[in-house]
């Protein structure tokens, strides 16, 4: 074989350079990590100095890529941001379908619920950021985190009430849902400063405090 020539494969393929397809993958691939990589560098400071203090500079250092790279994938800070929201409503989304799956009555499956939502704010950075993103300002996204817990805990409650045939705790549903509802967004807030409140242990308080008739599975005590 002339040197000139380019080795072939067994096949009869070329092996001087990657095909096409394989170079379009890796480049893919790429793209992807190199967006999630900005998109949780962007969730870490948006969590620790705000929307309007983080600095654009500061999320491609942290993602360790250029400026350029990171307005290759968004436009501004609204777009990463708008990021941000969408990959935390994709993560409690996943959670609450894992969820559904798993309990077999509304009141079992409230509870849980709540457990493994605050979980995930606890352990994911991306999540927490997202959920203060969504709940602090409006128009980068048309779901409201807020809304869809409320509406969630509303059908919940009403589903388990007919399960039980009769009402549950003492609280009519409506001051029931604003207060279950009231209690684990100010849980998540309160958060912010000090994540005991979201351990289990706070949470099976609040429901043993709530709903004391109902039997609902502990979570235990530890952080989540």
């Amino acid at each position: 074989m002339s040197p000139s020539q380019p080795q072939t494969s067994p096949q009869g393929c070329s092996t001087a350079h990657p095909p096409p397809v394989v170079c379009r993958t890796r480049k893919q691939e790429r793209s992807v990590r190199t967006r999630r990589a900005l998109v949780h560098s962007a969730a870490e400071r948006f969590e620790r100095h705000g929307y309007e203090r983080t600095k654009l500079s500061e999320v491609s250092e942290g993602a360790g890529v250029t400026t350029g790279a990171l307005h290759f994938h968004f436009r501004n800070k609204a777009d990463l941001a708008g990021a941000v929201e969408h990959a935390a409503i994709r993560n409690l989304y996943r959670v609450a379908r894992r969820t559904q799956c798993e309990q077999t009555d509304a009141l079992s499956e409230l509870s849980a619920l709540s457990y493994a939502l605050a979980h995930l704010l606890h352990q994911d950075v991306v999540s927490r950021a997202g959920f203060r993103l969504n709940y602090e300002t409006s128009g980068r996204t048309r779901l409201s985190i807020h809304q869809e817990w409320q509406s969630c805990v509303q059908r919940l409650l009403v589903q388990a009430g007919e399960e039980e045939g009769a009402p549950l705790g003492t609280l009519p549903l409506c001051e029931l849902t604003d207060t279950v509802v009231g209690a684990t967004t100010g849980f998540a807030l309160l958060a912010r400063d000090n994540r005991v409140w979201l351990s289990p242990k706070v949470l099976t308080g609040f429901w043993r405090a709530v709903l004391p008739g109902c039997a609902l599975e502990s979570k235990g005590d530890g952080d989540g």
